[in-house]
């Protein structure tokens, strides 16, 4: 009677014990589960939805491609259909410099500089040093005769050692034509 008492006590801990592990085992698993079902917002997660300003994004880079190749009216569409995003965009996120900044280029290119400059500036007031804002708003002012502006412009660029400096520097001195 003894050893069945023994050995009871013995069956009893080792069950306890295995009970234990399971249950952290499914708590971790539940828990890893529940991560994965959160899913991403968009901000570098491996969601396969674009939010409104990825989709922006795309539709501007082939506005871009169709304004090289000429076709304008298709370049025209895409750029409104970009701005309609950003517009999206910056509702539900607001005061992102990267959103103003398209919501200004996308509005300049068609043809509204003046909210497109409110744009960059509310972009501006965010981050001075934004390279593109700086840059495209120095392309509106030079587009819009206000050349001592753009060289304002080109003045906080020469901090960043960037491409965007030197487009905007041959831009304002009439060897380049905006690309954009």
């Amino acid at each position: 009677k003894w050893t069945q008492t023994k050995n009871f006590k013995y069956n009893e801990k080792i069950y306890l014990m295995i009970k234990k592990i399971l249950i952290i085992t499914f708590i971790y698993l539940l828990s890893f589960v529940h991560a994965f079902s959160a899913g991403s917002d968009g901000d570098g997660g491996t969601s396969k939805v674009k939010t409104n300003y990825e989709k922006a994004v795309t539709h501007i880079k082939s506005a871009k491609k169709y304004e090289k190749k000429g076709k304008l009216e298709r370049a025209k569409k895409k750029y409104e259909k970009a701005q309609k995003l950003l517009l999206k965009s910056n509702i539900k996120k607001p005061n992102k410099p990267d959103t103003l900044n398209y919501l200004g280029f996308t509005t300049r290119k068609l043809g509204d500089y003046k909210n497109g400059e409110k744009y960059y500036l509310q972009g501006l007031a965010l981050d001075p040093n934004h390279v593109g804002i700086n840059e495209y708003l120095g392309e509106l002012y030079v587009a819009t005769n206000r050349v001592d502006l753009a060289k304002e412009r080109l003045e906080i660029l020469a901090k960043c050692n960037c491409e965007e400096y030197s487009e905007l520097k041959q831009i304002i001195a009439g060897t380049k034509k905006s690309k954009y």
